[in-house]
């Protein structure tokens, strides 16, 4: 008998963890893509900074220090220029002076295309005209040294380039100094910005790892709710097994003894009248050779019909034992089936339970039908082993194996297993190393031996 459960796809679907599970992760590739978001606009700022303050910052600063080191050669030049004691005239210094300018010139265009982001355009303006300023001067006293007036020269040396040159070089400081500053604070900004960046990550990760806790409890909670309910299940598939194997045993005892107490009694009877009856009519008589036909067939009847009441529910098992019950069913197999079926009985005996013997019976039963109608073999051995830990029942043929007519006996190992489980027992299917199949039946001595009361 096939029995076919369902449940309401409502409620599967609302006790699947599916849902929360697929939320999760949705929330899960959310934050992970927000974080990498994050984490890419922070490093693209901190480039930026890094490309736009840093690296500008020490290239103009490399610059500036090219520019302090020209005003320093010029102002070391004016210096000499004033000692009277020179052998050489004023004029003499303009070559020197003119390398000075064009380095000066060079350092300044680079200066502001590396400062152009920091630097406004009023402090760029000045430095620009502070130093026409300071080369219109040096043209004039060149001007003057040329015409021969070395002592106004140098007066205007002392006068004015002097004041230019501590000016210009006091300008280029304090660019130096700002770019330091610049630096500093390019520096804490980078630091603040790997600092925002390690809270986030410890952020992130204590975020992850709460989201996997709580995804974890909410999947281990599922899955126990879900275990639970197989428990049940099992429970109750196990309870209506037993209700099914029991009512099936109470229907066929039913019928058995129906067909041994009512029909056997009917046809003994008749049997019985016939006999009489033959007794009244003459020997040699066309009647009497009738009845004889007719009382072959009914007891012909009687002793199928006695055959087919063992087979639907031996009586044997419950006056003579599980043994003695299977000394009488191999053989009769034997002939009914039409195989060689080879009886082995090893160990010291022990009565066994009516119940758990019904079950082993019926497990016999099965094994030897498969063995018939889907092994294609022609020969079985059925081994019955009493143990010290049990009882072990063995069926092995050489025939077609397990997978090959798995298909035909679905149903038929359910049962098998129903029972074997209903005793406490355990049922496995083993392919031999000649081929074929084993079908062992193993229970428990406590769950098989017959107990007093």
């Amino acid at each position: 008998m096939r029995v076919q459960r369902s449940s309401s796809p409502r409620s599967s679907t609302q006790s699947s963890p599916t849902v929360g599970l697929l939320f999760g992760l949705v929330i899960t590739l959310a934050a992970v893509v927000a974080y990498s978001t994050y984490i890419t606009v922070q490093l693209s700022g901190l480039r930026k900074l890094q490309s736009d303050m840093v690296d500008r910052n020490r290239k103009d600063s490399l610059q500036l220090l090219r520019l302090q080191n020209d005003l320093n050669s010029v102002a070391l030049a004016m210096r000499d220029m004033l000692d009277v004691g020179e052998p050489y005239p004023l004029s003499a210094w303009s070559a020197q002076f003119e390398r000075v300018r064009g380095d000066l010139d060079a350092a300044l265009h680079l200066e502001e295309q590396y400062a152009a982001v920091h630097r406004t355009p009023e402090q760029r303006e000045y430095l620009r005209q502070q130093l026409a300023q300071f080369w219109d001067a040096v043209d004039r006293m060149f001007a003057l040294a040329g015409n021969g007036k070395e002592n106004d020269a140098r007066e205007q040396i002392r006068l004015s380039l002097q004041a230019r040159e501590a000016a210009l070089s006091t300008a280029v400081s304090r660019l130096l100094v700002e770019n330091n500053e610049g630096q500093q604070q390019a520096a804490l900004q980078i630091g603040q910005i790997y600092d925002g960046v390690q809270r986030q990550v410890y952020l992130f990760l204590v975020a992850t790892l709460i989201a996997v806790v709580f995804t974890s409890l909410y999947l281990i909670r599922a899955n126990r709710a879900i275990f639970a309910k197989l428990a049940t299940l099992s429970e109750q598939r196990s309870d209506l097994a037993q209700k099914l194997i029991s009512t099936q045993e109470s229907t066929l005892r039913h019928i058995s003894r129906e067909l041994h107490d009512e029909f056997g009694q009917v046809l003994t009877a008749i049997g019985s009248l016939l006999g009489r009856v033959g007794n009244h009519v003459p020997e040699g008589s066309p009647l009497r050779e009738d009845l004889k036909e007719v009382r072959a067939i009914a007891q012909s009847t009687l002793n199928n019909i006695r055959t087919l009441s063992q087979a639907l529910h031996p009586v044997l098992l419950e006056e003579q034992g599980l043994e003695s019950t299977l000394d009488w069913y191999v053989p009769t197999a034997e002939r009914q089936m039409g195989l060689v079926l080879h009886f082995e009985k090893s160990g010291t005996g022990f009565p066994v339970d009516n119940s758990a013997g019904v079950h082993i019976y019926r497990v016999l039963q099965e094994a030897l039908n498969n063995v018939s109608r889907h092994s294609g073999a022609q020969e079985a051995w059925v081994r019955l082993k009493f143990q010290a830990s049990g009882l072990e029942l063995d069926v092995e043929d050489h025939g077609k194996g397990f997978v090959a007519r798995a298909v035909h006996q679905g149903i038929g190992l359910v049962g098998m297993r129903e029972r074997a489980e209903l005793i406490g027992g355990t049922l496995d299917l083993l392919q031999p190393d000649g081929g074929g199949t084993v079908v062992r039946l193993a229970v428990p001595r406590q769950k098989a031996e017959a107990h007093d009361g």
